[in-house]
């Protein structure tokens, strides 16, 4: 192999290192943040679902959990992986 190549060869295998310490990594460590978080889920936590809804759980189930939202207590249902925050939201910045 001629020195042209070896070069071409060390950019790509370069580039693809980069991709995955700055792209991949983060997002796998994001994901797996928040399996964690859904499956230490327990009665009485405070939450907030993908949609903005926010309540606190009632029963966990393997898939699903129900939780009390507003002050008429409706409850409802939603699967684990639409729960998007643990916790009490303290406000939202608008610009």
């Amino acid at each position: 192999m001629d020195a042209n190549a070896m070069s071409s060869i060390l950019l790509l295998v370069l580039m693809f290192g980069f991709l995955w310490f700055f792209m991949i990594r983060p997002e796998n460590k994001r994901k797996k943040e928040a399996q964690n978080m859904r499956d230490s889920l327990s009665v009485g936590d405070e939450i907030t679902t993908i949609g903005g809804i926010t309540g606190t759980i009632c029963a966990v189930k393997e898939n699903t959990i129900v939780f009390e939202s507003g002050a008429d207590r409706v409850r409802l249902e939603v699967t684990k992986w639409a729960i998007s925050t643990k916790g009490t939201q303290t406000s939202e910045t608008t610009k």
